[in-house]
């Protein structure tokens, strides 16, 4: 008897030692292969705070969530994975299916292109960035050398316009790693985290019509510009000045939306 009771003490202790020997997310993803979204997410969660964050992590994160049909959190996660490693496609892949699913609208004219143009410099790092405007800065000066010094008519004209176009290269290089390192540091991006948001024409809860500006559905992307904190009924209520578009521009909620 005292046998059977040892072997089924050790049988516990063993089972409860295997479980604390997996990581946090082996368990979260253990979870979430048996469709447990809700035990997942809040095991992918607690190994943020305690194991540290990565791309990775935050793409498991953005797919929980859409599963937990909360598509404003998994985009906000997508982006997330998206600031730490721009090449993670799968992250990409789900933010542009995600994003396709919703009620989003998608701007037109300047801002689309701007939006465009800005996504393809911010798909690769500052780092990668940075290494193309060495390399295009080298070769120019390995141009310029041909052009000075080889006397063949041939090799000199492509010593001049090759050089020419190095050169471009290399500044438009560096103008990007800049853009891309300053929006990593900027933390001014947000996404919509609740079903919809009435955005205020002052820091306040819009009092009646007039004091509404418009309306963002979940999962819309905004820049922040201001914040300020009003005190109602003896609590804090945090607003944000924010820009949706380059003509929209209001005040929400602070708990309407999540920093990226």
């Amino acid at each position: 008897m005292k046998r059977n009771i040892f072997i089924l003490c050790s049988f516990i202790v063993f089972a409860v030692f295997t479980s604390y020997a997996q990581s946090l997310t082996e368990q979260a993803a253990a979870a979430y292969n048996k469709d447990d979204f809700n035990q997942a997410l809040e095991l992918y969660l607690e190994a943020s705070q305690q194991e540290g964050t990565s791309s990775e992590l935050f793409y498991n994160i953005g797919n929980t969530y859409y599963k937990l049909d909360k598509k404003g959190k998994a985009i906000l996660y997508y982006e997330r994975a998206l600031l730490l490693d721009p090449n993670n496609s799968n992250a990409r892949d789900n933010l542009d299916y995600v994003r396709s699913k919703s009620s989003l609208t998608t701007d037109i004219g300047a801002t689309y292109w701007k939006d465009s143009i800005d996504n393809m410099v911010c798909s690769q790092t500052a780092t990668a960035w940075g290494v193309l405007a060495v390399v295009s800065f080298l070769a120019f000066i390995v141009l310029l050398l041909v052009y000075i010094f080889v006397d063949a008519v041939i090799l000199r004209k492509i010593g001049f316009f090759g050089g020419g176009i190095m050169l471009i290269v290399t500044i438009l290089a560096n103008i990007c790693a800049f853009h891309v390192k300053s929006k990593v540091e900027a933390h001014d991006q947000a996404v919509v985290v609740i079903p919809s948001a009435t955005l205020s024409t002052s820091p306040r809860q819009p009092k009646d019509k007039t004091e509404e500006a418009f309306m963002l559905n979940e999962g819309t992307k905004v820049t922040v510009i201001d914040s300020v904190t009003n005190v109602v009924s003896g609590s804090n209520e945090k607003w944000y000045d924010v820009r949706a578009n380059e003509t929209s521009r209001a005040w929400i909620a602070a708990s309407a939306i999540e920093i990226i």
